[in-house]
């Protein structure tokens, strides 16, 4: 299958470039820092443009320009650029795909965002915290354009937390060094259950879905919901670095904001049942625990 890739230059559309063409794809990336294919997303004309002459059978929207690292006292306006291209870089990509015949288009989501419950495990069948802000809002933009377009269709992989090679919690990165110089804490009783995926993972549910006739929403996250209290002692011992801080929730509201102690203290552990059973998936690293082991060396 001929696949554009859009933002396949990004921290997923490297490892998906590889398995796409592993698995016997004809993969294409198109960014703005792309050489095969250049494209700013938010330019409708260069979007129809770029699909027009890649001429794919499917779309991978993978458009996001998140900071690393993250400043959680201004990430509502570090968001915006790439709120921005989940509004309208998505609709830009969906517009190109009606005009010329582009069956199917897959994007990128997050397992992250859900709206708390009073049931003890998320699935695609809950829905999103759009009281929580822009960021969710976008998301929520993202996933009704792909999913509800005449004529196109839709797949949206709502992606855990990324680690591994390129990401935020890889040496070096944004998390990484938070962790290491003691910055990330502990909020609270540190409840908050974080979906995780190794990037390699989310990259092979993602080739997987360009082959299966299964549109809809699906959560890409391993076995292994981590509660705060625990991943982040095992990713600062992985990392070498000293023990985190505790602090009280009201403190880490004061300092980072609600959203991020919703995550530290409230996020639910994320179901992956649905990708299994119908994309016929399974994680290589099903936890965290070895995962990080592996990515971290």
């Amino acid at each position: 299958m001929r696949v554009l890739v859009a933002g396949g230059t990004g921290a997923i559309g490297r490892p998906l470039m590889r398995a796409l063409a592993e698995a016997g794809h004809e993969a294409v990336a198109a960014s703005r820092s792309s050489e095969s294919v250049p494209m700013d997303a938010l330019d409708a004309a260069a979007v129809d443009r770029a699909v027009a002459n890649a001429r794919p059978e499917a779309i991978v929207n993978q458009l996001t320009a998140i900071p690393d690292p993250i400043d959680p006292r201004r990430m509502e306006q570090q968001f915006e650029p790439t709120n921005r291209l989940r509004r309208e870089g998505t609709a830009n990509l969906i517009a190109a795909a009606r005009e010329h015949g582009v069956r199917r288009v897959i994007s990128q989501s997050v397992a992250f965002a859900y709206a708390p419950t009073d049931h003890s495990v998320w699935t695609e069948d809950d829905r999103l915290f759009t009281e929580a802000g822009g960021i969710v809002r976008a998301v929520e933009a993202l996933e009704q354009q792909t999913l509800e377009t005449e004529g196109v269709e839709g797949v949206v992989l709502r992606y855990g937390f990324f680690y591994g090679p390129g990401t935020t919690y890889a040496p070096g990165g944004g998390t990484a060094e938070a962790v290491r110089k003691r910055q990330f804490p502990i909020i609270g009783r540190g409840s908050g259950m974080f979906p995780f995926i190794h990037i390699d993972d989310a990259a092979a549910a993602t080739a997987a879905a360009l082959e299966r006739d299964a549109p809809g929403v699906f959560n890409i996250v391993d076995d292994d919901p981590a509660p705060l209290r625990e991943y982040l002692p095992e990713l600062a011992r992985a990392l070498g670095a000293k023990r985190p801080f505790r602090v009280p929730k009201l403190v880490g509201r004061l300092a980072a904001g609600r959203l991020v102690v919703h995550y530290a203290t409230a996020l639910q552990p994320v179901s992956n049942e649905k990708a299994k059973r119908e994309l016929g998936w399974r994680p290589r690293w099903p936890s965290w625990r070895q995962g990080f082991r592996d990515a971290l060396g």
